[in-house]
């Protein structure tokens, strides 16, 4: 892509320059043609044609040269380089130059003086506007394959920075599967741990109502069948309340988001027993039955759940709804 700039901007600097040293030529012959004709005519002759950068200045070349001609009297053997001018102002409606190169047209060829250098340096001339036309064309072709180059680079340039985009893009979305690919199997995880908390749960109290039933079986009918009852119940109890509490905080945390977690985060120095009281609530147990398993009655129960969830409220700064929500 710079190199197609490059080749460009030496292109239209190199044409620059002769055209530069042509109209500097120009400026000098047409200073001389009022007072010595046969000098401008030596200048014009001076100039290779072929190497002019435009067509305005071969225009100009062209009517000067004619002035030329006629000032010193000289005819030509075709009008190949008066209709230059004449063409050229015509198109672009110059008429003041239009008319001086009509005039000048009908003098040459009016005039009979042939001079066979005069003549010789004209059919140069002719051969090196020639020239110019077919290098004219060609740096037409040329500019046009610039044209396409830079037109194709764009192109290019802006496909790959489409594609760049694109693959940056899709690097996004993979991260972005990948986070959602993680989150699931943590999701996954976790639904597995609590389904085999659940799992437990269901078959420890199963096993429980087994264990009743088979005392309820044993002893029905004897006039110690209640007591029996009684008796096992309370050793269940008894079970639940030494052996089963940390399976039940454990339970809670798994089932309810570490939910046992934050209240030990928001109120660090809660005591053992107000602790074992949140424990029994965050697993669902009524009243009585928590009343129960602390050896408490139940209107303790009562006022001891409401002095908690005071605390709770003033050492959080703000109710979460959550943790409140056991109570």
């Amino acid at each position: 892509m710079r190199g197609l700039l490059y080749i460009v901007i030496l292109f239209v600097v190199t044409g620059c320059g002769y055209s530069g040293t042509g109209h500097a030529v120009l400026d000098e012959a047409q200073r001389l043609m009022p007072g010595d004709p046969v000098a401008a005519f030596e200048r014009l002759n001076s100039i290779d044609v072929s190497e002019l950068g435009d067509s305005a200045t071969m225009a100009r070349w062209a009517l000067l040269y004619s002035e030329a001609m006629v000032a010193n009297r000289l005819s030509s053997p075709t009008d190949t380089i008066v209709n230059i001018a004449v063409d050229y102002y015509g198109r672009h409606r110059r008429y003041d130059e239009f008319n001086r190169a009509s005039k000048l047209k009908a003098l040459i060829a009016a005039n009979e003086n042939k001079d066979a250098l005069a003549t010789a340096l004209y059919l140069q001339k002719e051969k090196e506007f020639m020239l110019y036309k077919e290098r004219v064309k060609r740096e037409q072709v040329v500019f046009a394959g610039l044209v396409v180059l830079l037109f194709a680079a764009g192109v290019i340039v802006w496909m790959h920075q489409r594609l760049k985009l694109k693959s940056l893009q899709n690097e996004t979305l993979v991260a972005e599967a990948s986070g959602l690919k993680n989150m699931v199997d943590a999701y996954g995880k976790d639904m597995g741990r609590l389904e085999e908390t659940l799992y437990g749960l269901l078959e420890n109290r199963f096993a429980l109502i087994d264990s009743l039933c088979q005392t309820y079986y044993e002893a029905q009918g004897t006039r110690i069948e209640r007591k029996a009852i009684v008796e096992k119940v309370k050793s269940e109890i008894e079970a639940v309340r030494n052996d089963s509490f940390h399976d039940m905080e454990q339970a809670v945390n798994d089932c309810r988001g570490n939910i046992l977690v934050r209240v030990r985060k928001i109120y660090p120095d809660i005591k053992p027993a107000d602790y074992q009281l949140a424990v029994y609530m965050a697993c669902g147990l009524s009243t009585r039955t928590v009343s129960l398993l602390l050896g408490e009655s139940v209107d303790v129960v009562y006022k001891r759940k409401s002095r908690l969830k005071s605390r709770l409220k003033a050492v959080s700064g703000t109710s979460d709804a959550d943790i409140l929500s056991i109570f």
